[in-house]
C-alpha cells in the first residue's frame, strides 16, 4: 500500500485519512462530525492511544505493523462506508468507552451529556434533589447498555434496569456491563418497552428510543444503513414509540419520579398532539427541543393515566 511505503507518522496518516474521506464524501454522525474528527479518532483508537490527546503523538513514528493496520482501516472505511466505531469496536460517551458492533446502533445520545451536566446534582435547576436519592432507575431501549452504565455512575445508590427488544443488542449490553463490573447493579431485560417490567416503579426513566421517520429512513446515508433498522425506525413521523412511552410511563414511575426522553426533531408534533403536557425542554451543547423531562404528576395532569 502506498500509505505504508510513504507515510511514517501519526500526522501523515491523519492527513491521508482526511484526504481520502473528503474525496469519498463520507457521512458522519456516529460520535464524530467531520473528516478530521473521524481521522483523529480512527488513528488514535487503532494505536490504543488516548483519543482526546492528539498533540503529544502527532510526530510519533510508527512501526510497519501499525502503518499497515492504519492504511487498511482507512481503506476499509472508504470502501465499506461502515462507521469507524464498528471497524474499531469502540465508541465513547462523556469519555467512557463502550464496546459496539453492528448488533447495536453506535451510541450518541444527548442524554449522556445531560446526565453529567449537573442537572441531577441537586443544584440550580435540578431534576432530582440529590443524586443519591434515586433507588431505581430504568434505561428503556438500552441498546449497548451505555446509558444504564452512565446512570450507575451518576446515581450511586440506584439499582438499574435496562430493557431492549433485541436479544443481539442485549448481548452487547451484557458485555459492557461486565466490562464495568456492574453485574450486581444493572439487570438486563428482553422485551417490548415496559412489557417485562410489570409491577416495577422507577424514580428516573431514561430513554433514547428509535425515532427516525419513514421518509428519512428511505434516504439514510450508507453509514447509517449499517445500523439495525429496528433501532432507528419508528413509524411515519418517527414518534410511534414515544407516544407509547408517554402513555405507559406513569404506571412505572414512583410518585415523585420523572422521565427523560430523547426523540429527535418532532417537538412541534408533540406539543400540538399533547397540549396539556408541560414539557421541560433540556438544552445541550448542540441541541434544543430534542430531549424532554416530564414528571409522573405532569403526565397524570396531562391525561396520561
Amino acid at each position: 500500500m502506498t500509505a505504508v511505503a510513504d507515510f511514517r507518522t501519526v500526522r501523515d496518516f491523519i492527513r491521508h485519512a482526511v484526504s481520502q474521506f473528503n474525496a469519498a464524501d463520507l457521512s458522519y454522525g456516529h460520535g464524530t462530525a467531520s473528516a478530521w474528527d473521524e481521522a483523529v479518532f480512527m488513528v488514535l483508537e487503532a494505536l490504543r492511544l488516548p483519543v482526546d490527546q492528539l498533540e503529544p503523538y502527532l510526530d510519533a513514528r510508527l512501526a510497519t505493523p501499525e502503518r499497515t493496520r492504519l492504511a487498511s482501516l482507512i481503506e476499509t472505511r472508504v470502501k465499506t462506508r461502515k462507521p469507524a466505531s464498528y471497524l474499531l469496536n469502540r465508541a465513547y460517551i462523556q469519555g467512557f468507552p463502550f464496546y459496539v458492533d453492528e448488533r447495536v446502533i453506535v451510541p450518541r445520545s444527548y442524554i449522556g451529556e445531560i446526565l453529567f451536566s449537573g442537572i441531577f446534582s441537586g443544584e440550580g435547576l435540578a431534576l432530582v434533589d440529590d443524586p443519591t436519592e434515586p433507588a431505581h432507575v430504568l434505561d428503556l431501549c438500552t441498546g449497548s447498555g451505555c446509558l444504564a452504565i452512565l446512570a450507575a455512575h451518576v446515581f450511586p445508590e440506584a439499582d438499574i434496569d435496562a430493557v431492549d427488544l433485541s436479544p443481539e443488542a442485549l448481548s452487547v449490553a451484557r458485555r459492557n456491563v461486565k466490562d464495568y463490573a456492574f453485574e450486581d447493579r444493572i439487570r438486563l431485560f428482553e422485551g417490548d418497552l415496559f412489557s417485562p417490567l410489570k409491577g416495577r416503579r422507577y424514580d428516573v426513566i431514561l430513554t433514547n428510543p428509535p425515532y427516525v421517520d419513514a421518509s428519512s429512513m428511505e434516504v439514510l446515508p450508507p453509514e447509517f444503513r449499517h445500523e439495525p433498522s429496528m433501532a432507528l425506525a419508528s413509524g411515519e413521523d418517527g414518534l410511534d414509540l414515544v407516544r407509547r412511552i408517554l402513555h405507559e410511563s406513569p404506571h412505572y414511575l414512583t410518585e415523585k419520579g420523572g422521565i427523560l426522553c430523547e426523540f429527535g426533531t418532532g417537538r412541534e408534533i408533540l406539543e400540538a398532539e399533547y397540549p396539556d403536557l408541560d414539557f421541560l425542554w433540556i438544552e445541550t451543547e448542540s441541541s434544543f427541543g430534542e430531549v424532554f423531562w416530564l414528571t409522573r404528576q405532569q403526565l397524570l395532569a396531562g391525561g396520561h393515566r
